[in-house]
């Protein structure tokens, strides 16, 4: 017996098949990430939760991106942008770009971890801004891959 295939729908997913995927995505995840992320076990010892569970969680939440600090920016090499940002497990990687008005990469890199206590993440600058009008963009990944990002203007 030869059957059809069934035609391709065009229509958009409902918001609760939207979220049955998003649940059967992060059941996918946390298959594989309880096992070979060794925080997912460390962040359920002593609850009642499983690695499977807290990765489960992870891939749920995105990180956050709470504040860039452009205080102590100028638009001169060696100077301190600073991102505070949050995941309900670990933020892997913050990293930002300085781009100018027309969207030309003046310069980009990784943040690492602040010398301030109540700043987590510093960005020490490297090159001169070349115009006075700048954005600065902050990316912030999670374990899972999931990102936020945060735009903020110079002057």
């Amino acid at each position: 017996m030869v059957r059809t295939m069934s035609p391709q729908t065009t229509r958009e997913p409902t918001t609760a098949q939207l979220a049955h995927q998003e649940r059967y995505q992060a059941a996918e995840y946390a298959k594989t990430a309880a096992k070979t992320e060794p925080i997912y076990a460390e962040k359920a010892a002593g609850t009642t939760m499983t690695a499977y569970n807290v990765a489960v969680a992870d891939f749920l939440h995105p990180p956050e991106i709470l504040d860039v600090d452009l205080a102590g920016y100028s638009g001169k090499p060696g100077e301190t942008i600073r991102i505070r940002a949050r995941d309900d497990v670990k933020v892997k990687q913050v990293s930002v770009l300085i781009a100018d008005a027309n969207n030309q990469v003046m310069e980009q890199g990784n943040a690492v971890q602040g010398t301030v206590e109540d700043w987590r993440l510093e960005y020490t600058t490297t090159a001169a801004c070349s115009t006075p009008s700048a954005k600065v963009v902050a990316h912030v990944e999670d374990l899972a891959g999931h990102f936020a990002e945060r735009e903020e203007a110079t002057a």
